[in-house]
């Protein structure tokens, strides 16, 4: 038997960032803009409040396509830059997480000749009673 549970562990980005190219879970708040409302881009308080888990990278130089420079960011799978929340940025990085290790395994990455083994070990694992 495998155990195929994993526990989370969230760190407050605004006491410790993780290292430069680490993939995370990263709780990201922010605002959505009010639907059909033209103020609302200027308006900061208008629209709907959130708070969601995206996975990403972080970063502590990043490059965005347009040239700008960025440190100490996170970076979604879009190139969107987030920053540690208490920084300047309308959606800021609240919390994050190490993503846990593939199912089944001790490891995030797999390439090559090793995917279907441990893919095949993987779906044969049956969790822990």
């Amino acid at each position: 038997m495998t155990n195929l549970n994993t526990v989370v562990t969230w760190v407050d980005a605004r006491e410790r960032l993780p290292r430069s190219g680490t993939p995370v879970a990263a709780a990201i708040t922010g605002r959505y803009p009010a639907d059909d409302d033209p103020v609302s881009e200027a308006d900061t308080a208008s629209g709907e409040e959130f708070w969601l888990v995206r996975p990403m990278v972080f970063m502590t130089l990043h490059r965005s396509e347009d040239g700008a420079e960025h440190r100490d960011c996170f970076v979604d799978s879009d190139g969107i830059v987030r920053l540690p929340h208490g920084l300047a940025g309308a959606e800021t990085v609240t919390h994050w997480a190490e993503l846990p290790t593939l199912p089944g395994g001790t490891t995030h990455l797999v390439l090559a000749k090793g995917v279907q083994p441990a893919l095949q070990n993987a779906w044969d694992a049956r969790p822990l009673t």
